[in-house]
């Protein structure tokens, strides 16, 4: 079937998959592989090692250098700016180049800058001008100069979205998520003249005896946390003073909950991805633990934790 290639564009490569459009004033080096169904906007300058995957669209003023690898389904903004040399001089060249890794389904904003030996991850979105220092967490969007997290994004295959923000109704005990074992417990609440209390038991409002715990406080607010499964271990989550977002996924579903109150909690089951963020200042997160410490059942890999739920 082939590709098309404008008349005023100059394709080197003998890599460009079927059905790929490349425009008017794109110039691809005789290196440069390009998949499947891809579009190239005009005045896209494409270097020798490159990989770029099935159903990417770079839209115009992008130069994609060496060292660069794109993956399936990713949106690429007009004029986004790359680099693979972290420390660049005039006629003097790396022996290789810093390899900068673009996801599957990731977009990046237009006029956003990434630094050479990023990972953007699985999903993620740059905002707009972002100026992007370090690796992206996958579902992360990112926004600013430099680029922080400001939420998680959904993909259409998710049943929920990362941005919505699930807190118990009034008199619910225990709630279900749509992650799949993830669920909120809203704690007896005393208060009277001396203060407030609350509290859980063992098979009341506690799904496991704790072995361990420990508590997680004045982390900066733009800061993350977490971004890890276990195999074996649960986790009760309390944010005993201020409040924090937790993001839950199982693989297939990804939901946001706030916690701001000391008697709301979330019981996370083995094999669901959790990251903590949005703490505020005086925020203090206690977690409870099923087991003690074993750096061994610890999934840190999102590539492989996916592989493990999915496969």
């Amino acid at each position: 079937m082939g590709y098309f290639k404008h008349p005023q564009s100059l394709v080197e490569s003998q890599f460009v998959g079927d059905e790929t459009k490349i425009w008017a004033f794109s110039h691809v080096l005789p290196g440069a592989r390009i998949g499947r169904d891809c579009n190239i906007c005009d005045h896209v300058f494409i270097e020798n090692d490159v990989r770029i995957g099935d159903r990417v669209t770079i839209k115009c003023g992008v130069q994609v250098w060496d060292g660069i690898s794109i993956e399936n389904d990713v949106f690429i903004g007009p004029n986004a700016t790359f680099t693979n040399d972290l420390f660049p001089r005039s006629k003097q060249h790396p022996e290789e180049f810093t390899r900068t890794v673009i996801r599957q389904g990731a977009s990046i904003g237009a006029n956003a800058t990434i630094l050479a030996g990023i990972t953007i991850g699985k999903d993620a979105m740059v905002g707009a001008g972002a100026v992007v220092t370090k690796d992206v967490p996958p579902h992360a969007i990112v926004t600013g100069n430099p680029a922080r997290i400001t939420s998680y994004a959904t993909p259409e295959k998710k049943q929920r979205s990362a941005s919505a923000v699930i807190i118990p109704g009034e008199g619910e005990t225990v709630t279900a998520t749509g992650v799949k074992g993830v669920t909120i417990y809203s704690l007896p609440l005393i208060t009277d003249l001396r203060g407030s209390l609350t509290f859980a038991e063992y098979g009341q409002l506690l799904p496991f005896i704790p072995q361990r715990f420990f508590m997680v406080y004045n982390v900066p607010s733009k800061e993350i946390r977490g971004e890890h499964a276990h195999k074996k271990l649960h986790q009760f989550l309390v944010c005993v003073k201020g409040a924090c977002s937790v993001v839950v996924d199982d693989g297939r579903n990804i939901e946001e909950i706030l916690l701001a109150s000391a008697n709301i909690g979330i019981h996370i089951p083995p094999l669901v991805w959790s990251i903590q963020y949005k703490y505020t200042q005086d925020a203090v997160l206690l977690v409870l633990a099923s087991a003690k410490y074993d750096a061994e059942d610890y999934i840190r890999d999102y590539d492989q934790y996916i592989g493990m739920v999915t496969g």
